[in-house]
């Protein structure tokens, strides 16, 4: 065997390793984009692929001749099939009823390749080293390999490059691993010249799709979107997408919409001046969440307010609402006033930090439709965050549907009242969303008054208005439920189960 063999063929083991598991996460990232509920989607994508590379694994040791050709055919393979996953996916997600199919097939074949890989690669090297060291190197560069991909896709892949032009990126790589071996073993290989052959036309096939990347991308998702798509970017935490039709700007995260400037006045004036407006001296208010400088650009119109301190987990989304000049617009460049610290961080490690108080909370979060948001709303986050609270000032949460997700809505309610705040919940209709709903909460011994006056200039709010959203129908009546827990999460499933049931 040739000597160089041994050495190339470790460094594969770290590229294979390094690309199966971007694959996986690719697929994991990309079904919680389009599907939601991360946590779930990442559990079953992970079990689907381990089983699957097992698959691989005992089926490796059908492959008893020309062991070094078969790995080349199936580095190959892997690098193509995981190099188009992502174009794939994106592009039938809004075609095909069974998109699950065709996701969890993807995942299967690709771990069932990489499955195969590593078992051929130490049947080739098992006359080179001692079994130990056999074992020992093997995993090694496999392990390293993972630790690799887990560290580059969250921190340089995502934000630069994008799900599908990564998955072209480490397409070419497993191919390029194929043709180096091919070339420089060309004397142990049958069929070398075929498979030089293949492995170059491979290359320049998943290269064609990296240029196009961004093209198949923009296309997918024209598809998805009824509007003109203006602007789109996939971030460590979310895909931002921005839609123009006529006048009318639409801002979606992970697919999900989260405003239309024709009509998001009424969510945040109701989100902001009931509260705001019965605390004629405060001075130092907290948004977290909000990213968008929606909420406090309605804060800024009270001259008495001081400081605006925003927690946004997502740098890409407040940046972009401080330099695009249509956004800076809509919100009358409420970011980029001195009045307003930007925090970049994540909102539950922050509060808990923190010991200042406030005069008003605003806690404007995405709805909790997965774990991770979830955890924003239970009671060991709403206990930490009342300790930021001045003893005279308010809390405002935004909290889903009342009228699609009631047991979501009155789980938030029970969830704050379970850490001793006092609440008043009301709603309001928003013609992109539906009825809303909003909890104002407070310490126990706060006297709340509703506003009988709003300062001029509002568009939607008003005393007569807000007497009405204070009101509850029968079909949005009090539902019973339980409390939101760290270890339970029970809001989210109350959550999925009520929006999947209207989808």
């Amino acid at each position: 065997m040739n000597k160089k063999l041994p050495a190339l063929l470790l460094i594969s083991v770290f590229v294979v390793a390094t690309c199966g598991l971007i694959y996986e996460l690719i697929a994991g990232t990309l079904a919680s984009y389009l599907l939601g509920d991360s946590v779930t989607q990442f559990s079953t994508i992970i079990g689907l692929y381990l089983f699957s590379m097992g698959i691989g694994s005992w089926l490796s040791k059908y492959f008893d001749k020309n062991i070094l050709s078969w790995f080349i055919q199936i580095e190959i393979l892997v690098g193509l099939v995981g190099g188009f996953s992502a174009s794939i996916l994106f592009l039938i997600f809004e075609s095909i009823a069974s998109f699950r199919v065709v996701l969890y097939g993807l995942v299967s074949l690709t771990g069932i390749l990489v499955g195969l890989e590593i078992p051929l690669l130490m049947r080739i090297l098992q006359n080179r080293f001692e079994f130990k060291d056999l074992v020992s190197k093997v995993f090694t560069f496999d392990y390293i390999g993972a630790l690799l991909a887990s560290l580059i896709f969250p921190l340089l892949l995502i934000p630069y490059l994008g799900l599908v032009k990564t998955a072209y990126l480490f397409g070419i790589l497993n191919v390029s691993v194929a043709l180096i071996v091919c070339i420089s073993f060309v004397k142990e290989i049958k069929a070398a010249a075929y498979l030089r052959n293949a492995s170059i036309i491979s290359i320049l096939v998943l290269a064609a799709g990296f240029i196009y990347a961004d093209k198949i991308t923009s296309f997918s998702e024209n598809m998805a979107f009824s509007d003109t798509i203006i602007y789109s970017k996939s971030t460590p935490y979310q895909r931002i997408v921005l839609t123009k039709k006529n006048k009318v700007l639409r801002l979606f995260l992970n697919g999900n919409l989260q405003f239309s400037s024709d009509d998001e006045y009424r969510y945040h004036e109701a989100l902001v001046h009931p509260a705001l407006q019965a605390l004629p001296n405060a001075k130092e208010i907290l948004v977290l969440g909000g990213g968008d400088g929606l909420a406090v650009r309605e804060i800024l119109k009270y001259p008495h307010v001081k400081n605006i301190t925003l927690i946004d987990l997502d740098h890409g989304m407040t940046s972009l609402f401080q330099s695009n000049q249509m956004l800076v617009k809509l919100n009358d460049s409420s970011l980029l006033s001195p009045k307003v610290k930007i925090v970049n961080t994540d909102a539950f490690s922050w509060v808990k930090a923190q010991h200042k108080k406030y005069d008003l909370i605003v806690i404007d979060f995405p709805d909790p439709s997965n774990y991770a948001v979830g955890k924003l709303y239970t009671n060991s986050f709403y206990k930490v965050m009342k300790g930021l609270l001045a003893p005279q000032g308010l809390v405002v949460v935004q909290s889903t549907s009342p009228y699609i997700a009631p047991k979501s809505f009155w789980t938030v309610n029970k969830t704050l009242e379970s850490v001793d705040f006092k609440t008043v919940p009301y709603h309001n209709y928003v013609p992109s969303f539906g009825e809303w709903g909003y909890i104002m909460a407070m310490h126990p011994d706060h006297k709340y008054k509703k506003p009988q006056s709003y300062i001029p200039g509002l568009k939607f709010m008003s005393r007569e208005t807000f007497d009405l959203m204070l009101h509850f129908p029968k079909d949005m009546a009090k539902a019973e439920t339980e409390v939101n827990k760290l270890n339970n999460q029970i809001l989210v499933k109350y959550f999925e189960d009520e929006w999947s049931a209207i989808l």
